[in-house]
Formats: structure tokens, sequence, C-alpha cells
């Protein structure tokens, strides 16, 4: 029996995780790197190890560190989760070989299925060896690892090679392994898998497909199980697939197979051999707890002959700390409350936890388990929009949107989804109202405030704030009635509620103050100072960093001088395991350059200047 358990893996993963261990009287472990020293999953476990450094490199993706880390804490099982060395076959045989339970599938089915040109021969298929002009559009893909890194998509033969650097160097940084491959990109598809759970004595179980489609920069944001929209006969023909693929390799433990389907028919994309970000909806679906079966598996139990059966609809969306009108730019700071009722959250952060530049943005899961599709959907929207999330800008109102949009409610949606809604799903709409509840719970507690009253009317009181990216004023006055603002009954006013009555509709607006930033009730706002101060001049042209992170490249041949393109790529920043391409402004020259590689920026740090002028 495991009695100790280390999870080779950070954040919500490992906490999720630990939760499970916790309910079977497991005793578990943690390791964490310096920029993790005191994150929740370090602070929840039975015991923490610290691995020396912040980069990925030098810490999470450092098996013989994490193998030593098992043994000094008495752990008897290594469980990688997910991402990092969850499909690393040499990591899987050195914890086998130090006389630790591998909670994972055997190294050499790992070393199968988790390079996806291995995957796609065993399934009888081929990459693209040579790409002509005929076989565009193609995805350009990281052979190991997932989650979007190190994959882009090539509509023109001019790009390739370029595209083939930038991914192999994603890759090599996410994964510590470099090689990628090209497939041809199937337009306007679904991404479709299928949860699979073998045990040791022969049985396999397909646990039902789910739809992954909706996603940004190839890494999901909202899955739900079962995939809607399927006829019964393709369902089964994924799932046999699914079984087919785990049987080649002498599969044990869970593991994903996913497919994209177009026109009807399923194409093979890969399987990996571990446990998936979105299992929790399988969980809701099928009533189950995966990771407890991976235990139970892991120990030589075997399953039952037949899966459990389905019940219902579940939907999971990703909440992450991003801003996704900006290009998705990750966003750093102190989470400051983190409360989503009435669903399941699966989360690595706790309320006043920073959300640092090293990791994934992913702050949590939230996920939702209704009778129909459309009562699940309804639900975790609701649950959404009402959640507290105080801190840097999320992607919390493109989630509520997109579970509410029309083509996604009548499942008609494809992989192509925010590139065609975007531009709809990330408008600003800003409450008219929350800058006046904001001044208002401010003004709660001044020195007038239900104290004595003059016969003359007060002048209004103004107070500015910046909500959505536009500066807003509110004015209210005292009177001896109390507060007033114009068109607006202030019903209540306290540093924590106003109430509003306009064109007799009373509404309640609850409201948190951190410093400077205000948020009323989802709608985040900055109080700005009475006076404006001047601001800072930048020349013309100037490249700032729109998010703290590394400078991991520099265009070959940049230098000062240098004549450049408007929106030619000048340099790479890397955030948050995701790479961002810095472009230029304008047609002209280099003027100045900070940018080297391997340096560490802020968030406005100036780069680059590039003047619009022709070169001398």
């Amino acid at each position: 029996m495991i009695t100790s358990v280390l999870v080779a893996n950070r954040g919500e993963i490992a906490c999720r995780i630990f939760r499970t261990c916790r309910e079977l009287g497991i005793r578990t472990v943690a390791v964490h790197s310096d920029a993790d020293g005191n994150a929740l999953h370090a602070r929840v476990a039975d015991a923490a190890v610290r691995l020396p450094g912040a980069a990925p490199a030098d810490t999470y993706l450092r098996g013989d560190l994490i193998v030593k880390a098992a043994l000094a804490a008495g752990a008897d099982a290594v469980h990688p989760g997910y991402g990092f060395l969850s499909e690393n076959a040499d990591f899987a045989r050195a914890v086998l070989d130090a006389g630790l339970v591998w909670i994972g599938p055997p190294p050499q089915a790992i070393e199968a299925m988790a390079s996806k040109t291995r995957a796609k021969k065993l399934m009888g298929l081929e990459p693209l060896a040579t790409v002509t002009a005929d076989d565009l559009p193609v995805l350009v893909k990281a052979a190991a690892g997932g989650g979007g890194r190190g994959m882009r998509i090539v509509r023109s033969l001019d790009a390739l090679d370029a595209e083939l650097t930038a991914a192999r160097a994603e890759a090599l940084s996410a994964f510590g392994d470099d090689e990628v491959f090209v497939e041809p990109y199937v337009e306007g598809g679904r991404h479709v898998e299928v949860q699979i759970l073998a045990d040791t004595h022969g049985t396999v179980w397909a646990l039902g497909t789910r739809d992954c489609s909706l996603q940004r920069r190839h890494q999901k944001v909202i899955e739900e199980a079962p995939a809607p929209g399927l006829t019964s006969e393709l369902t089964d023909s994924l799932c046999a697939m699914a079984v087919r693929a785990a049987r080649t390799v002498d599969y044990a433990g869970a593991g994903t197979v996913e497919f994209l389907v177009a026109d009807g028919r399923a194409h093979f994309l890969e399987m990996n051999t571990r446990l998936q970000v979105e299992h929790p909806v399988t969980e809701a679906l099928f009533g189950v707890d995966l990771v407890a079966l991976q235990l139970r598996v892991a120990e030589g139990a075997a399953l039952e002959s037949d899966p459990p059966r389905a019940c219902g609809h579940a939907i999971e969306a990703r909440l992450y700390a991003e801003d996704p009108a900006r290009e998705w730019a990750p966003q750093t700071g102190t989470l400051h409350r983190l409360a989503v009722a009435d669903v399941r959250l699966d989360t690595g952060y706790a309320d006043g936890d920073t959300i640092g530049v090293h990791y994934d943005p992913m702050l949590a899961k939230a996920i939702a388990h209704a009778p129909t599709r459309a009562e699940a959907l309804r639900k975790l929207a609701g649950a959404l929009e009402r959640g507290e999330i105080h801190g840097p800008a999320t992607n919390r109102d493109l989630l509520v949107r997109s579970l509410r949009h029309e083509e996604f409610t009548t499942a008609r949606m494809d992989t192509g989804f925010y590139d065609r809604h975007l531009s709809d799903l990330t408008e600003s709409v800003p409450d008219p109202y929350a800058p006046l509840a904001a001044a208002l719970a401010d003004a709660h507690g001044r020195s007038r405030f239900g104290g004595g009253w003059r016969n003359l009317p007060s002048q209004p009181q103004v107070k500015r704030y910046l909500m959505a990216g536009e500066e807003h004023e509110a004015a209210y006055r005292y009177t001896r009635e109390g507060l007033t603002a114009d068109g607006v009954r202030v019903v209540h006013a306290d540093a924590r509620l106003v109430v509003l009555e306009a064109d007799g509709v009373r509404r309640r607006f609850e409201v948190s103050r951190y410093g400077d930033q205000v948020y009323v009730g989802p709608t985040a706002l900055t109080a700005l100072p009475r006076f404006r101060e001047p601001t800072a001049d930048r020349a013309p042209g100037s490249l700032l960093a729109p998010m703290p992170g590394t400078v991991v490249r520099v265009a070959e041949g940049l230098t000062v001088g240098a004549a450049v393109q408007a929106g030619e790529p000048l340099l790479w920043l890397e955030a948050m395991k995701m790479e961002h391409k810095i472009t230029a402004p304008v047609t002209g020259t280099v003027t100045a350059l900070h940018a080297l590689p391997g340096r560490q920026v802020e968030v406005g740090a100036l780069l680059a200047v590039v003047q619009d002028s022709p070169p001398r």
C-alpha cells in the first residue's frame, strides 16, 4: 500500500492530488522552486522539499533532484501531475530504479506515445517530411509535451523557417526537448478527446468524450463532457480507437487520446500519457475520482470489468491571469481575493498570494455539473459572473461571454472560435454606476458624513477612476437627506455596500478596496489622484515591455541603426511559459536597443526605439 506520495509538480494540480491523498490517508510531499517557496502547494503538503532556482530547467525539470527529494522525505511513490516531467520515460525509469512506486503508465508506454511523431507512426500515420505550397496551411508542433507550447500555424512557405526556429526554442524551454514536426492543419475542426483508464490486468476503460475546441494559442480554455453533437457511431469509433491505442502499448493508468473531428471524420492527433488538465469534467460526468483510481492501479488493483455510467453534463472553464484584449498578455501581482461559489474550484492560489512571471498564468479551473448541457452552461456562467476575483486582470469576462455565445450554446463551435469572435467577446462594457458606488463607499466615515448639515447646499464631491482603460468621474453631494447624486437615489452607502435606485430599479453593489484598486462587484477600477501627475516623456516609437518577463531572443542582425519594416519581429519575451513577439510599430530606424537575450525586464521597461524616418 502507498503511504506517502511526492507530487513532482506545482500549483493547482499538486493541490488537487494532495486533496485525494488526504482523503485516502496518504501523506503528501511537495517540491518547490525558490519562486514557489510560499506557494499554496508547498504550504498545504505534509512536507516540502526545495529545488534551488526558479527556471523550470533548474527545478521542476530536474528529475534527479526530484527523486532525491522523494527519498529524503520518505515518500514511497511519485505522482508526476501534468506538464514538466509527466511524459518523460527516463524520469519514470529513474523513479522505479530508486525503488519508488511510479503513479503513471509504464516507461515503455510513455516512450511510445509521449513523442507525437512516434505515436503517429504507431497509429499508421506519418508527419510531413517536406512542405510545399499545396500542403498549406500546416501546423508545427513540439514532439514532446503539450499545452500549446511549441506550436505554430504556418500559412506561407516564407514563414516556415522562422516558425520552426521559434517552436524549437519554446519546446526546449518548456520540455527540455527541441524536436518538432509538421503536419497538415485542419481548418474548422473540433478538438475531441477520449479519457482512458487501464489497469495491469488487461482492462481498459474508455470514459467517454470531451470537447476542448475553445482554445487560445492552441491551449484549451473551456472543456466539456460529453462532446456535444456527435453521432453515436462516431462516439463509438473514437472510443474504440482510444482503447486500441492503449492496448497497442500495454498502457496502464490514466491517459487521453486526442482527435480533430471535421466533416464527421476523426483525425488522430496524439496520446497524452498523463492526467489532463480537464480531467474534472470526466470525474463529474462519471462520478469517479481519477486520481484515486490512478493510485489503485499503481498499487496493482484491478478495475471493474465495465466503467461506471455517465450522468448529465459537465463543463470546465480555465481562469487565467491574462488580458485577452491585449493578445492574451499574462498578468502578475497580488491575488487579493478568489472566491467562486456553487461550483467546484480547483486552484493553486489562496487570497493574498502573488502571481509571478515564472509559470503558467492559470489561476483556477471552475467546473459545473448539471442534468443537461444548457443547465451546466448557465450554472457555470452565473457562478463566474458572481465570483469575487480581485487582483490582476483575468479572462473572467471572456469566459462568461463565451459560455453564453450563441455559437457555443448551440454546439456549433470549432477551434477557430476565438479567431472569429475575440474582438466582440473582449469589447468593454463598463457598469455606468460602478464609479459612483466606489466613490460613495470611499466617502463613508468621512468627517461630514452623518455630521451637522449647513443650510446652504454643499459643493459636489468628485472622484476620478480608471475603468476599462478610460477615465470616469463620479460626483455626489451631502444634503440634509444624506448623500445624493444626479438622477440616482442613494438608498444605502457604507464602506462595503452601496445600494442605488435609478429609474425605479434598486441595485446592490458590494465594494472591496485594496489601496488604489477598487472592485465594485466584478468591475475593477483604479482610484486616480485628485490632481493629475505629469507623464514621463517617452521618445516616439518607444517599445515598452507589455509584461514582466525575460528577453529570450533578438532578431538576427538587429542593432542600432538597422532599418526595419512595420510589423517586423524584433525580439521575443518569455513570460509565464509563453513566448510573446515584439514587433516594429513603424517602418523606420532602430535608434536605441536595450533588450539583450537573458535580460529580465519589468512591465513598462524600455526595450527599443524605432523612429519613423529612413536610415541615413
